[in-house]
């Protein structure tokens, strides 16, 4: 069966943007370039063969992913982490967009939930989603996370978009699988849910 995994970077108010708005991430990028998670992101994207992406995401990351791929200067792991999303499937989620240019990217015709019980379906790795809240909240809404990947990052944001978790969320049990500690002294954390 195919796992999906949710990847996502947490402030210790548990927010993924400040009070600058969505885009109000900079607190992230220290933590984000550390060593430890770049090889945590790789530990977690090693299996995956599809990545599910919102539309802000799939915009940013197509700008800026694939020239990273042959970038000698770049970090290996980013490299390496920029091969693996060029050559996935990548399923994009957007009401406003009518097509995608990224090689092998597509345009999700269902909801998160839905598409991911089509893909799960279907042969191959695991799935991930790359940090796009709100189809992150979507599948856990839906039960349909099965491991979650969280950086927590030693910041205080105070303020911006309410915090991550919804709560309204039904009660789930997770166990820790993998942690790493950054330089920066955030904490790379993947968890897997508990059966029942």
């Amino acid at each position: 069966m195919r796992n999906v995994i949710a990847n996502i970077s947490l402030s210790l108010d548990g927010r993924v943007a400040g009070p600058g708005g969505e885009y109000d991430m900079s607190w992230i990028v220290p933590h984000a370039v550390s060593a430890a998670a770049r090889d945590h992101m790789v530990r977690v994207t090693g299996g995956a063969t599809t990545a599910l992406l919102g539309r802000k995401n799939y915009q940013g990351f197509s700008g800026f992913w694939p020239s990273v791929a042959g970038d000698e200067n770049a970090d290996e792991r980013d490299r390496a982490f920029a091969r693996w999303l060029d050559g996935v499937e990548k399923v994009v989620f957007s009401t406003t967009l009518d097509r995608v240019d990224w090689r092998n990217a597509r345009l999700a015709a269902a909801d998160p939930a839905a598409t991911v019980k089509e893909l799960r379906a279907q042969e191959g790795g695991d799935i991930v989603v790359l940090a796009s809240t709100s189809v992150i909240q979507q599948l856990l809404a839906a039960g349909e996370i099965d491991r979650l990947s969280v950086t927590l990052c030693p910041e205080l944001v105070g303020g911006g978009a309410r915090p991550f978790f919804a709560d309204d969320l039904d009660r789930s049990s997770w166990t820790l699988t993998d942690t790493a500690r950054t330089d920066s002294g955030a904490l790379c954390l993947l968890y897997s849910r508990n059966a029942g």
